[in-house]
């Protein structure tokens, strides 16, 4: 079992810039892939970016070029940082970190909004 906590959501100014971070816990050793999703009421979660293991990263069309992520597999840690935000960009963005055999995790989300 893993154990998935975030940090890091908040208010911010459209074009600003915000750091999310995520630590997993437990049966760290297996988890192969981990990553970010947001959601905003009425829709569905979806992706925004993840990195396996081995440093391949899949990164959202929506946030490409203004979004980075970064994970270390030895501190079982995910990094999310947020530049030039929009508006669009609010939601509750979630950890969610893949063990092998295919159990998920999930964090209990942070809340981001982009707002003047």
């Amino acid at each position: 079992q893993v154990q998935v906590v975030e940090s890091g959501g908040g208010l911010v100014q459209p074009g600003g810039s915000l750091r999310l971070s995520c630590a997993a816990s437990g049966r760290v050793f297996q988890i192969y892939d981990m990553g970010w999703y947001r959601q905003v009421p009425g829709n569905e979660r979806e992706l925004v970016a993840r990195i396996n293991i081995g440093g391949t990263t899949t990164i959202a069309d929506s946030v490409k070029g203004r979004f980075t992520i970064s994970g270390d597999y030895a501190k079982s840690t995910v990094i999310l940082q947020m530049n030039s935000l929009q508006p669009e960009d609010t939601g509750v963005y979630y950890c969610n970190v893949v063990q092998y055999g295919g159990v998920q995790s999930w964090g209990q989300g942070t809340q981001v909004t982009v707002s003047s």
